[in-house]
């Protein structure tokens, strides 16, 4: 019998065309969601546009992750942001605050070369009770 505490969200990844990946979207573990990093991609192509639209399409993308498991941006208690250049960081800081002021989590930022065109990449873990 599988244990119902621990659940593995969407492996088969739409943003990849459906692409089997080595890893979970996210994880629930008993009461926390762990949610791998998520990228500025729509339909698998990485969004243009800067650091503004990139971050707006992290936090879309992680909402749709957190919705998955039942949550939502609210439920968020801690995020890493890797950003490719530390310049962007009150543009990215900007977008962030809208989407987290009535309820932020705890955040690491630090500055990473990011794989493919991505200027940035967020994880998430949600902590919403079964």
């Amino acid at each position: 019998m599988a244990d119902k505490r621990l659940i593995r969200y969407d492996i088969a990844d739409p943003q990849a065309g459906g692409t089997r990946r080595p890893f979970a979207r996210a994880v629930r573990a008993g009461d926390y969601v762990h949610v791998s990093g998520q990228v500025p991609t729509i339909n698998g192509e990485v969004v243009q546009g800067g650091i503004i639209a990139q971050t707006e399409a992290v936090i879309e993308n992680l909402k749709a992750v957190l919705k998955l498991a039942g949550c939502g941006l609210e439920d968020v208690i801690k995020v890493t942001c890797w950003l490719d250049d530390p310049r962007d960081f009150t543009s990215f800081n900007a977008v962030f605050e809208k989407h987290f002021m009535d309820h932020p989590p705890a955040r690491s930022t630090v500055e990473a070369r990011l794989m493919v065109d991505a200027k940035i990449e967020i994880d998430a873990i949600a902590w919403k009770p079964l």
